[in-house]
């Protein structure tokens, strides 16, 4: 991607002055989209995402161009977005592409994958790496074109009512995970369940699961995981970064004047740079809260940490040897995720390292 297009996508508020409002008011149409959310209205961060690229389209096109956001059920379920928008129900979805790795593995890569690449890191991969020619290259096999539009960064690793030590302790617990961290899991012994964020709770509640991940402390709180399931722990090693993205029908993008298209893009940019900012500051707040209210903080032990690596890199070798759309886009990654983590070991992690053992007092 040419330099110019990237900073036009990724600075904020691009488009404000190439959309000259009198221009739009006199000359450009009326455009009304609706946008199946596959998050609940409950979640500022999340579904507040796809609220805030609604609220820079229009301000971008002069209200010209209007996106109503729905929430995840109140048009298709959360899991049914992506036929939504490929069979032309809906011309949008905010979601996750892990929640789709049962129609093909490689939806994963668009979100996260087990031990893959922090926030930063993903942003590198899609804008400047070739991830997202990749992706769209690959999407457009099911009539979409997406846009990165949003991210928590590095999240928990869920919520459970007794202590997981061992790779023993995993065996025949039901638990809530999605993507390809649940199949994971799965060969570890766990059972997976891919259950929407809203009902998550009920689920723990009922005994329907043990255990449940969903994002990190801003948004588990608000979901009550802790009144049920104490032991808190950490890191999410299924999703170092947890991107969404807009997925748009390509016919309907198509469509688009280019003014349009320009502030759509540009919305999801900023909504990309916000909603990590956003847990930035909310999450540090939030976990110091849930440790106040008793919740058990828990570190996953080395033994789970390697057997759940080693596994996920087995099943990625595993899965690139019979998918081509897989390999297409593992192969690229994986050098790029290697020369990442290479460049974060020499000067980041060195940093971070001594500033975390040597703090201010």
């Amino acid at each position: 991607m040419k330099r110019r297009e990237f900073l036009s996508k990724t600075a904020v508020g691009a488009a404000a002055g190439v959309l000259a409002a009198p221009a739009i008011a006199q000359s450009m149409p009326e455009v009304k989209w609706r946008c199946a959310s596959s998050f609940p209205k409950s979640l500022d961060t999340i579904y507040g995402g796809g609220e805030y690229i609604s609220k820079r389209v229009a301000a971008l096109t002069d209200g010209k161009f209007q996106i109503r956001i729905f929430g995840a059920g109140e048009i298709v379920p959360a899991f049914g977005t992506v036929d939504a928008v490929q069979q032309g129900t809906v011309e949008c979805t905010h979601t996750a592409g892990y929640y789709f790795v049962g129609k093909n593995k490689t939806f994963a890569f668009d979100t996260t994958v087990p031990f893959g690449m922090n926030q930063r890191q993903q942003n590198a991969w899609m804008y400047w790496g070739g991830g997202l020619k990749l992706q769209r290259e690959f999407l457009r096999d099911y009539n979409i074109v997406s846009f990165p539009a949003g991210n928590t960064g590095t999240q928990m690793g869920g919520w459970f009512k007794k202590p997981v030590k061992t790779v023993a302790d995993l065996k025949g617990l039901k638990m809530r995970i999605a993507g390809l961290g649940g199949e994971v899991m799965s060969r570890l012994g766990a059972i997976p369940q891919q259950i929407a964020g809203g009902d998550i709770y009920p689920a723990l509640e009922k005994g329907v699961i043990d255990a449940a991940e969903w994002v990190g402390p801003y948004d588990d709180e608000k979901l009550g995981f802790y009144k049920i399931a104490p032991y808190y722990y950490y890191p999410g090693w299924w999703e170092a970064c947890s991107m969404y993205s807009m997925y748009v029908n390509i016919k309907e993008w198509e469509k688009l004047p280019k003014q349009y298209q320009e502030a759509f893009s540009s919305a999801c940019a900023e909504c990309n740079i916000d909603m990590m900012a956003e847990y930035d500051y909310k999450n540090p707040i939030a976990l110091q809260s849930l440790i106040k209210n008793g919740v058990k903080l828990q570190s996953y032990s080395t033994e789970i940490m390697k057997a759940a690596s080693n596994t996920a890199f087995e099943m990625y070798e595993e899965e690139a040897a019979k998918n081509p759309s897989f390999k297409k886009i593992y192969e690229p990654w994986k050098k790029f995720r290697n020369d990442q983590m290479l460049w974060n070991k020499v000067a980041e992690q060195t940093l971070m390292s001594f500033m975390l053992t040597n703090p201010v007092k």
